[in-house]
């Protein structure tokens, strides 16, 4: 079985254990806690995947690190992936349970590119339309370049909406062109 597939059916059950508990965002926000730890600690990543260490003395520094921060079936899930050995998939387990979790509350990620920085007010103006458009409630995530010149750059997934000056001048250009 591919790791993306295991990750995803731990991301399930993930995502059942948290609406169970009534706080898919809060165990979004832990699982991925994890995962930037795992990204960002070397040593943490070390002691994880090193096989010298036991199975149990894992899960036991597991409780002693989290037993009190964490409710009790997120750190039982964190100890079954140690002890299925998976637990070097967490990043990609909080990366599909995000992925879940957007698709279960109809939401996407969309990157739009402008040419300057933009207030809240345009921000949620920006948000507000793509959600109109998608049909999904869209959050937006933010990148200047004012190379585009003006207008704004949407990538949704493998989909990309230029709505650049920069583009609408290529076009024109080429429309002149071939006349």
């Amino acid at each position: 079985m591919r790791s993306s597939t295991i990750a995803r059916n731990y991301a399930e059950a993930l995502l059942e254990l948290a609406r169970r508990a009534e706080d898919t965002a809060g165990w979004g926000k832990l699982i991925q806690d994890v995962a930037s730890g795992m990204e960002h600690n070397s040593t943490l990543t070390r002691f994880l995947e090193s096989p010298k260490i036991s199975e149990a003395q894992k899960r036991d520094v597991l409780f002693e690190a989290l037993g009190d921060r964490v409710p009790r079936h997120f750190l039982r899930f964190l100890q079954a992936l140690v002890t299925k050995r998976r637990q070097m998939l967490i990043p990609d387990i909080a990366q599909e349970y995000h992925d879940l979790l957007d698709f279960d509350e109809n939401r996407v990620h969309a990157n739009v590119t402008v040419s300057h920085e933009v207030s809240d007010a345009e921000r949620d103006g920006i948000a507000n339309e793509l959600t109109r458009v998608l049909g999904k409630r869209v959050v937006p995530h933010m990148n200047v370049n004012p190379a585009i010149l003006g207008g704004v750059i949407v990538k949704v997934g493998d989909t990309v909406m230029d709505g650049s000056v920069r583009k609408r001048l290529a076009t024109l250009r080429g429309r002149m062109l071939a006349h």
